[in-house]
């Protein structure tokens, strides 16, 4: 939560505790909290306090350091925030044995009302502005064609695989750059949304009639399907300086879009910047949070990109989670109803059970509930 993020709900009678030096590294110093009439406490005494607590990411999407939360959490105690509930299905376990009453905001449906919340599109936004700035730094070119008196320099190709909302942010900031840019996404509409930010929308010849899940997002193929879409994409990843992708299926790892015969197909000094890295990659070669360097080809594995522009990540995902608490407490205090679909579809565990329903049937029965 940002300080600019209390004003609404203050008016709505909320009070408002914030961790000491929660908000310093992106920009927010305590002072700031307290002139909005926010109280600075130690975490304990945070957790001992709030009847909601809310995160940027909870023991599921952040294991190592939320375990020591665990024994902080109170039966009844309302937890936000991200949660990776459709992989992390011992720490939802864990929560629900806790009687905690987890929202998860990835779950967040795309539906028209709930725009204002949705914070995988928010944090998309960021990462993929940042994915272009990394890549931009990493390759040995510039992107935009410049005429001087040593000559033309012709732009930097990018190329990006992908087309949602973080492909089509990192379009239109490689075209901001002067790059010439191009994307590929299996979702029939991503063509006309790539073109829209001035990218050529790259056809193969495959057959992808039900590629699109629910929500928008892309779904899971089979390997076949794979297979031959590496066999099409090699001879295009050939041309291009910069390729970024994506290519991301919710609670599912990563598909492999670039294996490591077509990095090496690639000319030296070209750029991968895989977006998927935190989810086993996009590229075969990723190594999460590393950088590494195979036939003169950089691959970029950076994980948790929205956190490289900490200041607006923040603003953007504090108006996420204060848009979602007033649908939760349109008069201050929290209201669940539990057949509202924004509720419905965020809500993971509840009076110590597991009852979201998708996450319920992957959870196994020896961890469901208390």
């Amino acid at each position: 939560m940002t300080p600019g993020g209390f004003d609404r709900l203050a008016k709505a009678g909320m009070q408002f505790l914030i961790e000491r030096g929660a908000g310093e590294a992106a920009g927010f110093p305590d002072s700031e909290y307290e002139a909005k009439g926010a109280v600075i406490v130690e975490r304990a005494e945070l957790f001992a306090q709030a009847d909601v607590v809310l995160h940027v990411r909870t023991l599921g999407a952040n294991p190592e350091a939320g375990k020591a939360d665990l024994p902080l959490l109170r039966s009844g105690q309302i937890v936000i925030g991200m949660a990776e509930p459709l992989s992390a299905l011992e720490s939802v376990a864990a929560m629900a044995k806790a009687g905690v009453t987890l929202f998860a905001m990835e779950l967040i449906p795309r539906i028209t009302r709930a725009q204002a919340m949705d914070v995988l599109s928010s944090m998309a936004t960021v990462a993929g502005y940042r994915a272009v700035l990394a890549g931009a730094q990493a390759s040995a070119r510039m992107f935009p064609m410049l005429t001087t008196a040593a000559g033309t320099i012709v732009p930097a190709k990018v190329f990006v695989l992908g087309v949602g909302v973080a492909g089509l942010q990192a379009l239109a900031t490689a075209k901001r750059l002067g790059a010439v840019c191009s994307a590929y996404d299996v979702r029939a509409a991503a063509k006309e949304q790539a073109e829209s930010v001035g990218a050529k929308f790259v056809s193969l010849a495959l057959e992808a009639k039900s590629a699109e899940g629910s929500g928008g997002y892309a779904k899971a193929m089979d390997e076949e399907f794979y297979r031959r879409q590496r066999e099409l994409l090699t001879s295009v990843l050939r041309e291009q300086d910069v390729v970024i992708t994506t290519a991301a299926v919710p609670g599912k790892k990563a598909p492999i879009l670039i294996t490591a015969e077509m990095v090496h197909a690639m000319h030296p000094g070209a750029v991968i910047v895989d977006m998927a890295a935190e989810r086993g990659g996009n590229c075969e070669l990723t190594r999460a949070g590393e950088t590494v360097v195979v036939g003169g080809v950089t691959i970029l594995g950076m994980t948790n990109l929205p956190s490289e522009a900490a200041y607006h990540a923040s603003q953007m995902y504090a108006k996420n989670v204060a848009t979602f608490l007033q649908h939760l407490a349109p008069k201050g205090a929290i209201e669940l109803d539990v057949k509202e679909e924004i509720t419905r579809e965020t809500l993971v565990t509840h009076q110590g059970q597991t009852v979201h329903a998708k996450v319920a049937e992957l959870i196994a029965p020896e961890l469901v509930g208390g």
